[in-house]
């Protein structure tokens, strides 16, 4: 059953990764000639305050949880968890690759792609995990990631006009 769920989380999340990369890529291309894409500076003070939420409740709160896990002998929360991070990585990794290597405006568009999958893993997780009364806990885990992440989600739309450096119009 396990060795299935694994499979099963490593096929979608590939076919997921594939297909997301393949539409940066030829986004990319089609945006080739575009003017190199920077971040705008400076960044807003409440920014390094979310960010370092987004990593404390993100990454450093489920990972030793997903560690925990594996030596109580929670293979499916091992499991989903260790796939959690995968694609957290590969998305990281995206993004250094799209604005730092290349400098390009795809870069705006990682997190479009990747936060809604991230809500789609979660909500998976807890299906997964089913109902057992152990398990509470995690599932309790995954409900607060949704809800971390969901606000990512609409932080990072918020900041569109930012990102693109819309103009805006001076208030007297």
């Amino acid at each position: 059953m396990i060795s299935n769920i694994n499979l099963y989380l490593f096929l979608e999340n590939l076919i997921f990764f594939l297909l997301a990369t393949s539409f940066l890529v030829v986004v990319g291309w089609a945006w080739r000639h575009a003017k190199p894409f920077s971040l705008p500076e400076p960044l807003p003070g409440w920014f390094k305050i979310w960010f370092g939420t987004v990593q404390v409740l993100g990454v450093l709160l489920p990972l030793p949880i997903m560690v925990l896990s594996g030596v109580w002998g929670y293979t499916s929360v091992l499991i989903v968890l260790g796939w959690y991070f995968v694609m957290l990585a590969l998305q990281i990794l995206s993004e250094i690759i799209t604005l730092r290597q290349f400098h390009n405006v795809v870069w705006v568009m990682v997190p479009y792609l990747y936060l809604p999958y991230r809500l789609w893993q979660l909500y998976e997780g807890l299906t997964l995990l089913g109902s057992a009364s152990e398990l509470l806990w995690i599932r309790y885990l995954l409900v607060l990631e949704i809800v971390l992440w969901t606000g990512n989600y609409a932080l990072d739309l918020s900041q569109l006009p930012r990102l693109f450096r819309w103009e805006v119009r001076e208030t007297n």
